[in-house]
């Protein structure tokens, strides 16, 4: 399960997502007990100007470019210092209120990021929350950070993981209306996204032979076919399948009793078929010190588990404790990749 890393040279790259959000406030809030080293913030450093002040803190600003993200690999955080990749807004901004002129610049953001860490400046991301709804507005197609990366990184399908302490749960499919679910549920699927999940533990969380826990589409895991065959026409054959290629699959086990003490113990992680079945039993769990994992894409992302929450922007009363869990998780990611070159 995740553990705490250590602070250390890893070069992560934030972007605080919505400008009118919450986003630059938990930079601005986290860096007052300094950043980890090598964290560096692709924004507008006029924007975080602004915000510092309008949040009475200090902030000690330092702008650069993708190549010297070399030079941040020595030294001790410093509180309220911030290193910044810095990209223009286009319209200024006011806490709270959102605005469609700075739709692009979000998205751009996304791309510096993601660039620098293809390019190898970097080693991976952490992204703040965006406002889908405005980009949308501005006339771009947007339907989430997950698939926007995977196809800058021109990857296929991703593969999302929501993870706490002690918790990491994948989902089979994400925001799907829930009759269209059942279809989506296919031996195709599970055969592409279980390994992805088997090899993202054992490559980039250092888990050898990684134990996950199956769930079953239906209540109670079908109960023998009596509330739906998708277990037996689909799941169970899938997974015999893939435990005949060494992976250690446990399941399907009903969703109502996968979540207890006696089958989590010893989990590496859970696979859930459905956004709704997994994801909130880890946000009760964990909920403001949860992250939310890209798995499949060339470089290492993590984002905060939360939205802009808009009506919290400028007020300093935002909570950093997801960026702050998904800065530690994104460093613990790299160790065994580190460990390895």
């Amino acid at each position: 399960m995740p553990r705490q890393a250590k602070a250390d040279s890893r070069r992560l790259l934030i972007t605080p997502g919505e400008p009118a959000g919450i986003g630059p406030d938990l930079v601005i809030q986290l860096a007052q007990e300094g950043l980890p080293v090598g964290a560096v913030v692709v924004a507008d450093p006029q924007l975080l100007e602004e915000r510092a002040q309008l949040l009475g803190l200090k902030i000690d600003l330092h702008t650069l470019n993708p190549d010297a993200l070399g030079q941040l690999s020595a030294g001790k955080a410093v509180a309220g210092r911030i290193h910044c990749l810095p990209v223009q807004r286009a319209s200024p901004t006011i806490a709270g209120l959102t605005d469609t002129n700075n739709a692009a610049y979000v998205l751009h953001c996304l791309d510096v990021a993601m660039d620098a860490c293809l390019d190898g400046h970097a080693d991976g991301m952490v992204t703040g929350p965006v406002h889908k709804a405005v980009i949308n507005e501005a006339g771009i197609a947007f339907s989430g950070h997950t698939e926007y990366l995977a196809h800058h990184c021109g990857s296929g399908e991703p593969l999302m993981m929501l993870a706490t302490t002690d918790l990491r749960v994948a989902l089979a499919t994400t925001h799907l209306p829930l009759k269209e679910v059942a279809a989506q549920i296919t031996t195709a699927r599970l055969h592409y996204l279980l390994p992805i999940l088997h090899r993202a533990l054992q490559k980039q969380f250092g888990i050898g032979r990684p134990r996950i826990l199956v769930a079953g589409l239906n209540p109670h895991a079908g109960e023998d076919g009596h509330l739906g065959r998708e277990e037996i026409d689909i799941i169970i054959p899938a997974l015999e399948a893939l435990r005949a290629e060494g992976m250690q699959l446990i399941g399907p086990l009903p969703a109502d009793t996968l979540f207890t003490p006696q089958h989590l113990t010893e989990a590496d992680a859970v696979f859930a078929m459905y956004h709704d079945q997994g994801l909130p039993v880890l946000k009760y769990k964990g909920f403001g010190a949860a992250v939310n994992i890209t798995l499949g894409l060339p470089i290492v992302r993590t984002s905060v588990d939360h939205g802009t929450a808009l009506d919290l922007a400028g007020t300093g009363k935002a909570d950093t404790g997801s960026l702050r869990y998904a800065l530690t998780v994104a460093t613990e990611m790299q160790a065994p990749q580190r460990a390895a070159a």
